[in-house]
């Protein structure tokens, strides 16, 4: 179906972002095939849908997140913890043991379609369910392609369970690595999981890398999210996390580094020279009590730097104004950082998923993969290019998704979802296996 998407304020974002008023889209065949700036008419005979009085801005990149987390919400059956390593042993590892095949696939859908009320179209996974583990990335999968959205998906690989567990983790990854490269489409796409340094041994590393390399896929791993991480590293390893992942040939453009709150120079410079992907996740860390990456100091060494949510929401916009008040926190100074947190959001993000998918997506330009957000945005005060970025962080973040548009599909259209799926009967089903999930607890 051909739609057009008429009357809005089109902010085409990218490297030479632009606004231009009052214009149109033409989406044919999941990609953007024409923008109208001067009130010409398109498509004949296309779906229309009026954008008047709102903002038209590409689809939002979730870079880095944990779909299965949102069985957590409400969830008061942890023990208090007095440090990161407490907050995993007392939530995250007893509720991930926990989950059911079922409980993955359903947990996904709850993300998934809050993603789309948020105008969050492609979403990078980082999935554990340790004693599910042998078809859970299939069943996300399923939940993905019900919802329409574009996701990356892995499974946390880690020896804390055992060697029988480690074992699954490898063959789980490289099972549906293999699975998406003969599907070969750019909306499920997959990297090699693996939990974090301290968690896992130089064998199992080791296997992991080579399957890894041999499939020609990457890796997406938590590095230095707490002091923790580094001190265990050298204790043991005689070497900081990001050392010990380069020599074990775990880096590189197709790998996504997750959080890097405790990253010295060295191990920027690192990298940076590698090409690998940091992604930055500022409300989790704060929540966390681990600390505030310096993204500043990361760019201006190189270093591509995105922005995710670690599953503490699936609103992007929400995210980046965490981003800066925390730079700003970190650098004591109010007037530094604004660029730097714009960037991960609206250019480094997309750098990231292009990578993987290997679309050109976040950005409103002929030839880009059709993923689109209309926010509910009426500005009263001047908007253009000047001052976009300041509306965006500012005013339209406060502002409802209006319609959700991934890959040439209608996925939410006046804030009602246009798929397949009957919300109330997920969300009943939701409550229930959630119940069930907690009293295992």
């Amino acid at each position: 179906m051909s739609i057009v998407i008429e009357n809005g304020t089109v902010v085409t974002l990218g490297k030479s972002s632009e606004v231009f008023h009052n214009s149109s889209i033409l989406i044919e065949d999941g990609r953007i095939s024409r923008i109208a700036t001067k009130g010409e008419k398109l498509g004949k005979d296309a779906k229309r849908i009026d954008a008047t009085r709102k903002l038209v801005v590409p689809g939002f990149i979730n870079a880095h997140t944990h779909l299965y987390s949102s069985f957590a919400r409400g969830l008061t059956k942890a023990k208090p913890a007095d440090d990161f390593v407490g907050v995993l042993k007392n939530l995250w590892w007893r509720l991930d043991s926990a989950l059911t095949i079922e409980d993955c696939y359903y947990s996904a859908l709850v993300a998934l379609i809050e993603s789309i009320r948020h105008g969050t179209t492609t979403l990078i996974d980082h999935h554990a369910s340790p004693r599910a583990i042998t078809g859970s990335l299939r069943a996300i999968e399923r939940a993905v392609r019900e919802t329409g959205l574009r996701a990356c998906l892995c499974y946390e690989l880690s020896d804390r369970d055992g060697e029988q567990i480690a074992q699954e983790g490898l063959h789980e990854n490289e099972e549906f690595i293999r699975c998406c490269q003969k599907t070969n489409d750019n909306l499920v796409r997959a990297l090699f999981g693996l939990h974090a340094s301290f968690t896992l041994s130089d064998a199992t590393l080791g296997t992991a890398a080579k399957i890894g390399r041999d499939l020609g896929a990457g890796f997406h791993v938590h590095v230095a999210e707490a002091a923790s991480d580094e001190e265990y590293a050298q204790q043991h390893f005689g070497m900081r996390v990001v050392e010990r992942l380069e020599k074990l040939n775990i880096l590189g453009p197709q790998t996504i580094a997750a959080h890097c709150v405790h990253c010295n120079e060295k191990e920027m410079d690192i990298l940076a020279r590698t090409r690998t992907s940091v992604v930055h996740n500022p409300q989790s860390n704060g929540n966390n009590a681990v600390g505030i990456a310096d993204i500043i100091a990361m760019q201006k060494r190189g270093v591509l730097v995105g922005l995710g949510t670690d599953a503490m929401t699936t609103n992007m916009l929400e995210e980046l104004r965490v981003a800066l008040w925390v730079q700003h926190l970190r650098q004591k100074n109010p007037s530094v950082g604004f660029m730097d947190v714009i960037n991960a959001l609206f250019l480094n993000n997309p750098a990231v998923a292009g990578r993987i998918f290997g679309v050109q997506m976040g950005e409103l330009r002929e030839g880009c993969v059709a993923d689109i957000a209309i926010l509910d945005y009426d500005p009263t005060t001047p908007l253009d290019g000047t001052n976009v970025f300041g509306h965006l962080l500012f005013g339209a973040s406060q502002a409802a998704v209006d319609t959700t548009i991934a890959n040439g599909k209608v996925l939410m259209e006046n804030r009602v979802l246009a798929i397949d799926v009957d919300e109330e009967r997920i969300n009943a089903q939701a409550r229930e296996l959630a119940a069930k999930l907690w009293k295992k607890l």
